[in-house]
């Protein structure tokens, strides 16, 4: 069980990411990137990344070398820059105990470049700033006017929450299945972890990248920040003429398509509006239109409505990412394998 403890001044001091936060949207990516069992589309997804990726990159996966990530690349500035310059001018005593955190009982020895970043090493710290730059290019250059689209979306999804019904109701809406109970946030998680933020607050930051539980970042002096998946939730599909997914936009409609990946899964009415940041009542008739379309199909459960996409609608949507020359594409076989 994750518990955050709020004190009056932490409570009067969450607020909302205003903007994406370029390296934090990257390191979320670069998770999905590294996780199996995800849906086709993500495959997919993965895949094209992996294969896409420029050399430069590689010393990232360094940093990361038993699946644990030192806690200074967390980092939330609202430009590329700023991040970069933010990990750069991180205190070294932090730099050189969360190094030695992750390569702890590792069975292999650091690379000389990661221990000449244990020393400081000005040249060291170059290395790292390429390969973060050249990762954010490659895997979030083509899809970051959507990601800010779809934050503005969301910021204003939760400032109307926030007007309407309160604080502590945009809470338990960003992260559904959470509870606000005496001054405590708690959803279930990995073992048992108490966070008591401080009088510094929390910040919500969104991401279009990531479907896990929400991710916590809080280092002594800051704010908790609380990265929670929002948007449609699959990979998002880089914009060009060339894109199928632009094609099938064409006659279904940028939102109409969105819906279609999201219900891969089964969803409410009011989980499809939340994720692609419009109103129950255009969801509904979203749903409505594809469902007419043999798309997807509509259950009535208690109150809610679910809907699923229909083996009609996954065909459609695989089909769409199958183009000669594309990863996937008839050239490579459905799976890409």
């Amino acid at each position: 069980m994750i518990r955050v403890r709020f004190t009056a001044t932490d409570f009067a001091r969450v607020r909302f990411a205003p903007r994406p936060a370029p390296l934090q949207e990257l390191n979320v990516a670069l998770m999905r990137m590294c996780l199996p069992g995800d849906d086709v589309l993500a495959g997919r997804w993965r895949r094209r990344q992996w294969r896409s990726l420029p050399l430069a990159v590689g010393p990232l996966r360094d940093l990361v070398p038993a699946e644990r990530a030192p806690l200074f690349i967390d980092e939330f500035s609202d430009t590329l820059e700023d991040g970069l310059d933010s990990v750069r001018s991180t205190p070294a005593d932090l730099v050189r105990s969360e190094l030695e955190r992750v390569y702890a009982g590792h069975p292999a020895p650091a690379p000389p470049w990661i221990r000449h970043l244990h020393r400081g090493d000005a040249d060291a710290w170059r290395l790292l700033r390429r390969a973060q730059h050249a990762a954010f290019d490659s895997v979030l250059g083509p899809v970051w006017p959507l990601v800010q689209d779809l934050h503005r979306s969301e910021f204003t999804r939760h400032a109307l929450t926030v007007a309407e019904h309160g604080v502590g109701a945009a809470l338990t809406a960003v992260v559904p299945g959470t509870r606000l109970h005496e001054g405590v946030w708690e959803w279930e998680g990995p073992g048992e972890r108490d966070i008591e933020p401080g009088g510094h607050g929390v910040v919500l930051v969104p991401t279009f990248h990531w479907r896990g539980r929400p991710l916590l970042a809080h280092l002594p002096g800051r704010p908790l920040y609380v990265t929670y998946p929002a948007g449609p939730g699959l990979p998002l599909p880089p914009p060009g003429p060339a894109g199928t997914d632009d094609a099938l936009a064409g006659v279904l409609g940028r939102t109409r398509l969105a819906t279609l990946l999201l219900l891969a899964e089964e969803h409410t009415t009011g989980d499809v509006a939340r994720r692609l940041g419009v109103s129950n009542a255009t969801a509904s008739a979203h749903c409505a239109a594809l469902r007419g379309a043999g798309l997807i199909t509509s259950v009535r459960a208690g109150r809610a409505v679910l809907h699923r996409r229909t083996a009609l609608g996954s065909l459609l949507v695989q089909h769409g990412s199958m183009t000669p020359g594309r990863p996937g594409g008839p050239d490579r076989g459905v799976s890409g394998a």
